[in-house]
């Protein structure tokens, strides 16, 4: 076999080569775009049917209505906040007789409810390790700092900053310690809440499917 022979040979081996390379990333690339594009993530609170009939706590605004543990609420105003990259919410609510409660919503990663008592006139003062307080010993949990931005009736500027100090007791009693922009400290009992306890009546006439 003279040169010329071979070169041809061996060029016509390559371009073979190379067409082959072609049709294999063609078919590669059509095998991956016929592959089913994979399931979201279910939402408990959107896919099951219990907790769509009861509602989503995490889409509650001002002017719905709340019931826990068959006491129907209003919701007065609502309180979002962000320290970093954690985020929770915070509703005032007010029922019939006009006795008001906050409910904190809260995804960590789990959904947390507590629904908040103010205690007016309490005297404690938070940073100790343990608080003693109506019967029952606190431990401190958390604290912090975090920028907060407020809709509805909440008695606070439409925007600012809070600090916090979050203490729980055995069985998930909460004692809380806020304090807004320069105000003092305000002390709250909280309770923690079950799912099944918490039913929540959207404004009449409003999709909120495609929220959150």
């Amino acid at each position: 076999m003279n040169g010329s022979v071979a070169w041809l040979v061996t060029a016509v081996g390559c371009l073979i080569g190379a067409v082959g390379v072609v049709i294999a990333v063609v078919a590669l690339r059509r095998s991956r775009s016929r592959r089913p594009p994979e399931a979201a993530p279910t939402d408990p609170l959107r896919d099951h049917d219990a907790d769509v009939l009861r509602g989503d706590p995490r889409r509650l605004r001002p002017g719905d209505i709340v019931e826990i543990r068959q006491v129907s609420y209003l919701v007065r105003g609502t309180i979002r906040l962000v320290e970093g990259g954690w985020s929770w919410v915070e509703h005032l609510l007010d029922d019939a007789q006009g006795v008001r409660r906050w409910l904190s919503v809260e995804e960590d990663p789990e959904l947390e409810l507590v629904l908040w008592a103010a205690e007016a006139g309490a005297t404690v003062t938070p940073g100790a390790p343990t608080i003693d307080f109506a019967g029952r010993r606190y431990s401190w949990k958390e604290s912090g700092q975090a920028r907060f931005t407020a809709t509805g009736t909440t008695g606070l500027d439409p925007a600012g900053s809070m600090r916090y100090h979050d203490y729980q007791a055995p069985g998930g009693a909460r004692l809380s310690f806020e304090a807004y922009g320069e105000a003092g400290w305000e002390v709250a009992r909280g309770e923690l809440l079950h799912r099944t306890e918490v039913m929540i009546y959207p404004q009449a006439g409003e999709d909120r499917s495609g929220e959150y």
